[in-house]
């Protein structure tokens, strides 16, 4: 199947080609056609297949065949995305599509100067991309309306129900003009999609071409069971071996994933970091120099887990594992990009068997061992003291008297928090936060 039986217009299948895109991939085989239909649209798919010129190309299709340019402070079509680099990449993919069309795009979101937006939206737009809360910003400040909004698009809503964006959708859904058509798609399927999508879609297709949560086929997963005081030291190990790979490492806060990203630079490593501490200015430097081949580690928190398009990702690595285990086919997802094949490398620490167990239980699959071997119970759940003696070999469990083997295995003697204190009671596990925007 090509474009052409898609039933797009002639002119956005020669921009298509002209960019050297040809042939739809399985996502845009099956949705477009549901919505050139004018259908509702519910699209599961992975990360990487393509979902943006699924909901894209069918868009401007419908927007190149109205006369008329938009009223003032109005857009014709909305997209909505949980981050700013999310809404950045999609704003930038249909600026491509519309290229030599009289269709215009913008992007709006937080982080940004909000006074240029709203002179930019005096004018109208056609497309509009943005994330929930700065709309919110723009609509309470009058500069938009959405009364002639007639496309709506919810991508990775999965993750704005993780960030809680719910409560801005529900604000922003009445604004919108009726009959509308709504699209919305996503990389899993979490329980509560199924009630976003009964309150925003009407009668809508369902296109799946993937299992919920599997991760791509061509990437290598690997796991090291690593003691939490020997992970910076054995991602240092590995990152030597591909110095000139881009690779991407992921933490779970900001301030632990700007400290390794400074500890990589005093190593003579390239890289650079983006997080919810980092202005837009700062995000968008950081991720054109890794784009460019100028660094060639970037350090993240789950910020960065969608929106990423870059094929040259070989390597991500999960320094910490996510508290949710959807982020994780996210994360890896930023590998194996355009046909290419990527190795997803992640550590396990005694306290994230947890998390590790919930990833493989959403994957419905075991991630190979690359390295040690998974943490006892009494391990996992040891509680660390001050002033306990041991501490594990290099990348071994242990704690306590017994030392631990070399290579990320279990302790030989008493269990504990690997490098510190004494063995100790249960520990509660830690409520999952919020990834940063």
């Amino acid at each position: 199947m090509d474009f052409d039986m898609l039933g797009l217009a002639p002119r956005l299948i020669k921009e298509l080609e002209r960019q050297g895109i040809t042939d739809p991939t399985p996502i845009q085989a099956q949705a477009i056609p549901h919505a050139m239909n004018g259908r509702d649209v519910m699209g599961l798919a992975q990360t990487g297949s393509g979902k943006t010129a699924a909901f894209g190309l069918p868009m401007i299709d419908m927007l190149l065949k109205e006369q008329g340019k938009p009223d003032p402070k109005t857009a014709r079509a909305l997209i909505l995305a949980p981050t700013r680099e999310l809404a950045k990449q999609i704003q930038e993919n249909l600026a491509a599509y519309t290229t030599g069309t009289h269709l215009k795009t913008m992007l709006v979101v937080g982080g940004a100067g909000i006074v240029g937006q709203i002179r930019k939206l005096e004018r109208g737009v056609d497309l509009l991309v943005a994330t929930p809360g700065r709309l919110i910003d723009l609509l309470d400040r009058k500069a938009v309306r959405l009364d002639d909004t007639k496309f709506l698009v919810l991508d990775e809503a999965d993750q704005m129900l993780d960030m809680g964006f719910i409560h801005a959708l529900r604000q922003i859904a009445p604004l919108l003009a009726t009959p509308r058509q709504t699209m919305l798609f996503s990389a899993t399927m979490p329980k509560l999609m199924a009630e976003l999508a009964g309150a925003f879609l009407d009668n809508p297709m369902r296109v799946q071409v993937n299992a919920p949560g599997k991760a791509v086929d061509r990437i290598e997963q690997s796991v090291h069971f690593v003691a939490k005081a020997a992970k910076t030291d054995l991602l240092l190990e590995l990152i030597d071996k591909h110095r000139d790979e881009r690779a991407i490492v992921f933490g779970r806060t900001k301030h632990g994933s700007e400290k390794l990203h400074k500890l990589l630079e005093k190593k003579g490593f390239k890289s650079a970091s983006i997080h919810g501490n980092k202005s837009q200015g700062q995000r968008d430097r950081a991720i054109t120099d890794f784009k460019a081949g100028k660094v060639k580690i970037l350090v993240a928190t789950d910020v960065a887990a969608r929106g990423l398009d870059i094929p040259e990702v070989k390597h991500v690595y999960n320094y910490d594992l996510p508290n949710v285990p959807e982020n994780y086919v996210h994360r890896i997802g930023r590998t194996a990009r355009a046909g290419a094949e990527g190795m997803a490398i992640a550590f396990c620490a005694p306290d994230e068997m947890g998390e590790l167990r919930d990833i493989q239980k959403a994957m419905k699959a075991d991630i190979p061992v690359a390295g040690g071997r998974p943490w006892a119970r009494d391990e996992e759940e040891a509680k660390p003291k001050r002033g306990g003696g041991g501490g594990g070999r290099r990348f071994g469990g242990g704690g306590g008297k017994g030392r631990g083997k070399p290579g990320g295995g279990r302790p030989q003697g008493g269990g504990g928090n690997p490098g510190g204190g004494k063995p100790g009671g249960g520990n509660r596990r830690r409520k999952p936060r919020k990834p940063s925007a």
